[in-house]
């Protein structure tokens, strides 16, 4: 039996920016948590394009918005209109998630502590001392590396296409952990002594769904396989991984960690997990 509820003048507001975004499941999470957590909260999705992203934000404060979550292609390009950004999202560079506090609008980035809660729940492993590959050097390979070294980590091998990239990023990375950044085509000299491998790539998103973001002789039995994407589900990468024995991990958890984040910074109350990922997957199934 599910919780009715009434919008009325006391109703809180939130919602995401992005461009697209009809695609965004965050409507259907966060409207699920607010219920199931007794808030009287809605959140809707927001078609901003980017000509228009400073008006968006002043809207925030003008309309007194509690939260905003940020998607592609507003990340990195919403920060200078924000008052204050925490410390994990000056590092990384971007921001996902800002708090209204009065008229103060504070930015965070909840995709790597989302990314790195869901991977220890999910798989149990414990990272401190472990030697990742992280495939990608883009905006979500960025919060999920600062996160793990923030987790304690060895190690992180960074490997992008364009290498520059990666050695950009390993750099940042470095003031928190040994990082080497490298091309997608010196993978095999490292390849054996990684714990854990990482897609942080598009390759295998849907409709893409047969692009591989490495080559898959390169994955061992022993590595524990991660990939950002969940849509697919289980991407070609993970299951060609599970048929070489490597255990998988798929990104689903990322995205419902963020959302799960976003939503203890804006009401104080532990996000319902359980709830927010069974709509989720309700959702996908459809």
């Amino acid at each position: 039996m599910e919780k009715s509820r009434t919008i009325d003048s006391h109703t809180i507001l939130y919602g995401v920016f992005g461009d697209p975004i009809r695609h965004s499941r965050s409507p259907i999470m966060l409207n699920r948590a607010f219920q199931e957590a007794g808030i009287n909260a809605v959140y809707a999705a927001f078609h901003v394009r980017p000509d228009e992203l400073g008006n968006a934000v002043r809207g925030i404060r003008a309309l007194g918005y509690r939260g905003i979550n940020v998607t592609i292609p507003h990340k990195v390009e919403v920060m200078p209109y924000l008052d204050a950004i925490d410390e994990g999202a000056r590092i990384v560079g971007a921001v996902n998630t800002i708090v209204n506090e009065a008229g103060k609008l504070v930015g965070y980035n909840t995709d790597g502590i989302g990314y790195v809660r869901s991977l220890k729940e999910e798989t149990g492993i414990v990272l401190t001392g472990k030697r990742v590959l992280l495939l990608g050097a883009g905006g979500a390979a960025r919060g999920v590396a600062y996160a793990l070294a923030k987790e304690g980590v060895a190690c992180i091998y960074i490997a992008n296409r364009t290498k520059e990239r990666a050695i950009e990023l390993a750099e940042t990375i470095s003031a928190y952990t040994k990082t080497v950044g490298l091309g997608l085509d010196e993978l095999g000299d490292i390849v054996d002594e990684v714990d854990f491998v990482l897609n942080t790539t598009s390759a295998g998103m849907h409709p893409h769904v047969d692009e591989l973001p490495m080559p898959i002789e390169l994955l061992r039995a022993h590595h524990l396989v991660s990939d950002l994407i969940y849509n697919p589900r289980i991407t070609r990468f993970l299951r060609e991984a599970e048929a070489k024995g490597a255990r998988i991990h798929g990104g689903l958890g990322m995205f419902i960690y963020q959302g799960a984040y976003a939503f203890e910074y804006w009401t104080g109350t532990p996000a319902p997990v359980a709830a927010m990922r069974q709509v989720v997957e309700q959702s996908l199934a459809e």
